[in-house]
């Protein structure tokens, strides 16, 4: 409004007799395409460099022919326009382009809505509610078919050579295929590169989750450039350790010890509940490996013969549940658990939890990759302590890890 002084303002608003929000709208609409119009004349003026009948100051072969009607669509809904034309075909007008439709950041608002875990009949509405557009559900579907690109490329995207800490989860949703819908994994894949630094890896969709499918998911960090990764931390999957083993034999695994506690109370009364969750406890906070050891002997003692399924998976998973403990504080409270990556698929579960369904792969991996760049766009920090635990690493990891 600061751009026409009060009594200018005051005048146009006589002049247009504006007397509601509608009026207003309808000038500015009106005044909107009356200066695109301008501009437009103005640029081919600039280009041919003479003005309209001014045959005298014409240096070029080149003149006006005529104008292309084009229907645009703005803030203010859709405006008609006439596209001036030269004869030569040359002209390439900038302020509203060959074959562009758009003349609003209404694009990036529908992405950004897609991103916010906005349905398309959402998104629908409120463009219509606060613009007037009336945008079909087509139309969102191809905006949003527009950045599939850009997704093929991150997931395709060069790795670091080495990563220090990466864990591996994957979250479940609900997919129309071949007319059924079914369970699908969205494989997530977070690492902490040696400077402290964590990223999104990638993200990977498939039927269910498995330890074969999690080896191609390896397999593909493998290719696009990761030759050492020296931790993994991941849940109790069967077969998981094997799927490691054959990509990154080297690394340590880290199963996480909040799964492994969950996965003991399955087994347990309602009335044991408390007090068996209580008696786990002293084995993972132990100081060391043999105080835990102990802790699970003294828990065997008095809850063995009841439960004895907990005491034998705890020993079945000991070596892998146990690796932290060879590290100080501030690495085992970085690796015990995969807090991390449930944590990142909290964020996720907040935009998509308006989807209950989605119709097919691609729309999930769409709200996926919106929603993580926004995570990631928040993770501006290195992780707290790094300069201790990089100090732990170098000392473990003496041939590995390069310090610069």
């Amino acid at each position: 409004m600061k751009l026409l002084p009060k009594d200018q303002l005051r005048q146009f608003i006589k002049e247009n007799n504006l007397k509601t929000v509608e009026d207003v709208q309808k000038t500015l609409k009106d005044l909107f395409a009356e200066t695109l119009q301008e501009m437009l004349e103005a640029e081919l003026e600039t280009d041919l460099g003479y003005a309209k009948h001014d045959v005298k100051n014409k240096k070029t072969n080149n003149s006006r022919n005529g104008h292309t009607s084009k229907t645009i669509t703005s803030e203010y809904g859709e405006i008609e326009i006439e596209v001036p034309r030269d004869r030569l075909g040359e002209f390439e007008p900038m302020v509203v382009k060959k074959h562009q439709t758009q003349v609003t950041g209404i694009e990036d608002q529908i992405i950004s809505m897609y991103a916010k875990g906005m349905s398309t009949r959402d998104i629908q509405d409120h463009l219509n509610q606060l613009y007037g557009i009336d945008v079909s559900p087509t139309m969102i579907s191809n905006v949003t078919a527009k950045i599939m690109p850009l997704i093929k490329e991150w997931q395709n995207r060069p790795l670091q050579p080495v990563y220090s800490v990466v864990f591996m989860d994957a979250i479940h949703f609900k997919v129309k295929q071949d007319g059924q819908i079914i369970n699908k994994a969205a494989y997530m894949v977070i690492g902490i590169d040696l400077e402290g630094y964590k990223d999104v890896l990638g993200i990977w969709t498939g039927e269910n989750e498995s330890a074969k499918f999690w080896l191609g998911v390896l397999t593909d960090l493998r290719n696009r450039g990761i030759q050492d990764i020296l931790i993994i931390c991941v849940d109790n999957l069967k077969g998981f350790s094997d799927a490691i083993a054959a990509c990154y034999p080297k690394t340590e695994i880290q199963k996480c010890v909040i799964h492994q506690i969950r996965n003991s109370i399955k087994y347990v009364s309602y009335k044991d509940l408390k007090k068996v969750t209580a008696a786990l406890r002293p084995i993972y906070t132990a100081p060391t490996e043999e105080a835990a050891l102990q802790e699970l002997e003294q828990f065997e003692a008095v809850w063995g013969k009841q439960y004895p399924l907990i005491v034998r998976s705890w020993r079945n998973n000991w070596d892998e549940l146990a690796t932290f403990f060879k590290y100080s504080p501030e690495l085992r409270k970085l690796i015990y658990t995969t807090n991390m990556i449930e944590s990142y698929h909290r964020q996720l579960r907040k935009v998509t939890k308006g989807k209950s369904i989605f119709p097919n792969d691609e729309a999930l991996l769409k709200m996926l990759y919106l929603a993580t760049m926004d995570v990631i766009r928040k993770w501006t920090g290195r992780v707290q302590n790094w300069g201790q635990i990089l100090l732990q690493l170098t000392v473990h990891f003496p041939e590995r890890v390069q310090v610069r």
